[in-house]
């Protein structure tokens, strides 16, 4: 389906999975180096609550570790766990942030990220050792953490959160993610979405600082 967006004003990026790679295999690999075997406690309704506190704010670092590894039988260091649960994480392509750069020229640019504060930390740390940026503040024009919101994708609260404080106009708004869930909540909204299936596609989407007119782009109902 062809898309227009001449009357994109602003645009929204999530992080993970559009301007950062992960792979969340990466830590149920260092996991399973590191004696754990019982994969079906990943999946746990306890897991999953303690997984969502700390994603969205409402349990601290280390309480998330403590009660994380009692959840999984598991005995690590603090530095330990930390590896093994950034080991998702991989790389910040430097043409992704080039064209957040170019972006700032024509568009509002915010980003707005479901995160956690380990995560967090090395995320700042990447962004200030290999880009020079003191925070991601400093790149885009304001970026939302759900860890400091106390907000997660898909609650439409995030969404407006930002929309009103910006008195931003959904259909003057492209929002852009790589779960489906976060594009229909958004689609509710108004806001002009696009789902970016894999990471690397998203520098595609643009040309010399501009969005490309009338792009192939899919729609989640």
């Amino acid at each position: 389906m062809k898309k227009n967006f001449h009357n994109i004003k602003n645009i929204i990026f999530d992080l993970g999975g559009v301007i950062i790679d992960i792979d969340s295999n990466q830590t149920v690999n260092h996991l399973k180096k590191n004696g754990f075997t019982n994969l079906e406690l990943l999946e746990t309704p306890d897991v999953k609550r303690t997984l969502k506190q700390f994603e969205c704010g409402i349990i601290s670092a280390e309480t998330f570790r403590k009660t994380l590894m009692k959840q999984l039988d598991l005995k690590l260091s603090t530095q330990k766990f930390d590896e093994i649960w950034n080991s998702m994480i991989l790389d910040i392509p430097q043409r992704r942030i080039d064209l957040i750069k170019k972006l700032k020229s024509h568009y509002h640019v915010y980003l707005m990220s479901n995160s956690n504060e380990i995560h967090y930390d090395l995320f700042i740390r990447d962004l200030q050792l290999r880009f020079g940026y003191r925070e991601f503040d400093s790149l885009f024009d304001k970026s939302f953490f759900s860890f400091d919101t106390h907000l997660c994708k898909p609650d439409p609260n995030f969404f407006t959160l930002i929309l009103d404080r910006y008195r931003m106009k959904p259909e003057e708004t492209l929002f852009i993610d790589d779960t489906p869930e976060n594009i229909i909540a958004a689609q509710k909204l108004g806001i002009v979405t696009y789902h970016n299936i894999t990471g690397a596609r998203v520098v595609d989407l643009f040309e010399n600082g501009k969005l490309k007119q009338d792009l192939d782009f899919n729609v989640i109902h």
